[in-house]
């Protein structure tokens, strides 16, 4: 069946309060005619389908914290007790920051309440920590996050894993959750879709990955390691008409992770390795009951780059994606994408192509893709591109409605 695209929606001045950014790491999450996007430095919500748009100002929404809001967003509707959640990331003060968890019954202004974690809040010896980099997921009974944590000299010292309690967390009063920190692996990446345990994966130098699982009702985290094919972290390189370089910050942190039966899918981004002469989407797939490598479906091009990838199972089991393409005679530019394992490829689609590429050389750092809560055959996915000029003011987000 092939690619079809429902909705394919730029979110304007209106939406974003023009708080944009070409690291603009844009967030979805969708349930009936409701979207709820978030992005840096902006949250909206549209009410109608993406006919209109609300501003949800982060800056101003909730009460300040540590050193006011900064930057890393995260949206998510729940499939169980269906809150949409929004994850905020604050500034450092007296060398901690903030992570809060806010939740709403309908995701607009004024509605919200949350919960703040500090590093020292998880445990005493982390008091001057902070928290960057954030995921989230869900399993079916509780809300999965994820953060790196870095010291007071911005040296990373380990990521840490929380697991919040859904039913307290729709319930008002304490939030009941768990964590656990490892100081081997950072940027952990949780899966989409999972179900009784969540799985998470991180790098294992560059030619393996680690594999950890926690189960609903354990608080013990297994893990094993799968040797995948060796690629390549850098340097990472891609210029577009005019020689414009969008891929400097890029790195190989894996951003997308999926879950659909027994199958595992892990991907992140690979720099130039022979036969491939551009940066490309490594991908992994692992059966969780023999713990062994399925396949590697790589997303790659004779003429340009990929970066950022995201992935999502929808409820028939196949795998969509959001990432950018770019380089050669392409500015930075949003793809869409499904995997055709009868045909052993990815059946892809420009949702916009860019005009511009970046004044200061950077983009990303990660996308998401999510299963529409009310249509879960179809993809919700974010991106955005450059529209009209090179600074941050001319960043179009958008987000992208799909099925096959």
């Amino acid at each position: 069946m092939p690619l079809t695209i429902l909705k394919n929606l730029d979110l304007d001045d209106v939406a974003t309060g023009e708080q944009t950014g070409t690291v603009g790491e844009p967030t979805v999450a969708a349930a009936g005619k409701k979207f709820f996007v978030t992005g840096n430095w902006f949250a909206s919500m549209s009410a109608d389908s993406g006919a209109s748009w609300n501003l949800v100002d982060p800056f101003t929404e909730l009460p300040p914290v540590a050193g006011g809001f900064c930057c890393d967003q995260l949206a998510l509707h729940s499939r169980s007790k269906k809150p949409w959640i929004w994850i905020l990331q604050y500034s450092s003060a007296n060398d901690t920051n903030v992570l809060r968890v806010a939740v709403s019954a309908t995701a607009e202004s004024g509605s919200w309440r949350w919960w703040d974690f500090t590093p020292g809040m998880l445990n005493p010896a982390w008091k001057k920590f902070w928290l960057d980099y954030p995921d989230i997921s869900e399993s079916n009974g509780a809300i999965w996050l994820t953060s790196n944590v870095f010291d007071a000299n911005d040296k990373w010292k380990r990521a840490v894993v929380l697991k919040l309690t859904t039913a307290t967390m729709v319930g008002g009063g304490p939030l009941s959750f768990n964590h656990w920190s490892t100081n081997q692996h950072g940027s952990l990446r949780l899966a989409q879709g999972a179900g009784d345990t969540m799985y998470f994966g991180a790098q294992n130098g560059t030619a393996g990955v680690r594999v950890f699982a926690w189960k609903d009702s354990s608080n013990t985290v297994s893990f094993w390691d799968v040797a995948v094919t060796p690629w390549s972290n850098g340097p990472y390189s891609s210029k577009g008409p005019g020689n414009v370089q969008w891929l400097s910050r890029c790195d190989d942190r894996i951003t997308g992770a999926w879950l659909t039966g027994n199958q595992l899918g892990l991907l992140w981004t690979s720099s130039p390795v022979a036969g491939r002469p551009h940066p490309f989407i490594r991908a992994a797939r692992i059966n969780i009951s023999t713990r062994k490598l399925i396949d590697e479906p790589d997303l790659w091009s004779p003429d340009h780059a990929y970066a950022y990838p995201a992935a999502a199972a929808n409820s028939k089991g196949r795998v969509g994606i959001t990432a950018f393409i770019g380089g050669g005679t392409l500015h930075p530019s949003h793809v869409v994408g499904v995997r055709d394992d009868s045909a052993g490829t990815w059946d892809t689609f420009i949702a916009k192509q860019g005009s511009h590429g970046p004044a200061d050389t950077k983009w990303g750092d990660y996308l998401t893709i999510r299963r529409h809560r009310s249509r879960p055959t179809t993809w919700v996915a974010s991106g955005f591109t450059l529209q009209g000029g090179t600074s941050r003011n001319h960043v179009e987000p958008r987000v992208v409605q799909f099925k096959a």
